[in-house]
């Protein structure tokens, strides 16, 4: 039997609903179904992010260490195998895919070593070199046929920031959100054609194996990948280990290393911060999140 944590169960239920709550329920027998069809064996408690069960595992015909991931397939999900794929594993720095299957979205992906992620360096500013660096390797690479795109993105926060800046309470962050939209709207008309991870963050890069080649090498996993403009990428590791003092050394060395237009990278990061505003807005907040308020701020120059 499969143990589901039960903050996973919980995750579920509160983002996906009934659905969620259904999805939870069904995970054991469908863990159990691919450790019998894929030749698999348990090694090791499971694990969970957000909304996803990962299984450490072993392939039973050569021995290979893995792990089994199950989520549900969604608007973010539905294009992870296919972004992995497309990266090839070592090739782009980012985790191999062993196995998908497309009817009910299971992996089976390389085992990385969870118990050293980069969010564990103490040095933030090394952190940050290594980002940059795996941002570097991802966006060398087009992206595929049929990925959501951030031109359609980008229509979508355009049409609903009028409206949003309206509910704000305080006077400046109306004009902070009018600001970052101001600064979408001119680059809308060129979102870019490259694969994306979306969610490039500390907690999302692990050190790899050196069972599998990787030794020294900081690996990329769990992508909510679309096509776009590299600069899309930035916001993350701006905003987690939140440092308001470093947020422009930061930007310059995120931008820099993988030599992006660094107007258009400015643009599309007062992008991200809009995307969020709009989130907290939709969920009824009515003032703008302090980090990222913060982060626009600096990038326009008032701070």
């Amino acid at each position: 039997m499969i143990d589901v944590p039960g903050e996973l169960v919980a995750n579920l239920r509160e983002y996906g609903g009934a659905e969620g709550g259904a999805f939870a329920e069904a995970l054991p027998g469908l863990a159990g179904r691919f450790l019998g069809e894929w030749g698999l064996r348990p090694d090791g408690a499971a694990m969970h992010g957000v909304c996803a069960l990962v299984l450490p595992v072993v392939r039973v015909a050569d021995g290979r260490r893995a792990v089994l991931k199950l989520q549900r397939v969604d608007e973010e999900t539905a294009g992870e195998p296919v972004a992995l794929r497309v990266w090839g594993g070592a090739g782009a720095g980012a985790v191999a895919l062993l196995a998908h299957d497309p009817a009910t979205g299971v992996m089976l992906l390389e085992r990385l070593d969870e118990r050293r992620p980069l969010t564990a360096v103490a040095d933030t500013r090394a952190a940050v070199r290594v980002l940059a660096g795996s941002l570097a390797r991802l966006v060398r690479v087009e992206a595929p046929p049929g990925m959501r795109t951030l031109g359609e993105a980008a229509a979508r926060m355009l049409e609903a920031a009028p409206g949003a800046a309206r509910v704000l309470a305080a006077e400046d962050e109306r004009g902070l959100l009018l600001d970052c939209a101001a600064a979408v709207r001119e680059v809308a008309g060129e979102p870019g054609d490259r694969l994306l991870h979306w969610d490039l963050h500390y907690g999302n890069v692990l050190a790899g194996r050196a069972e599998d080649g990787r030794a020294g090498e900081w690996v990329v996993l769990d992508p909510k990948p679309l096509s776009g403009d590299p600069g899309f990428e930035l916001f993350p590791a701006l905003w987690n280990r939140f440092d308001a003092a470093e947020v422009l050394w930061r930007f310059d060395l995120l931008s820099g290393v993988p030599e992006l237009d660094r107007e258009r990278a400015r643009a599309w990061t007062l992008g991200r911060v809009l995307q969020n505003a709009l989130w907290g807005i939709g969920a009824g907040e009515r003032r703008l999140a302090a980090e990222p308020a913060e982060i626009a701020r600096r990038l326009l120059g008032r701070d």
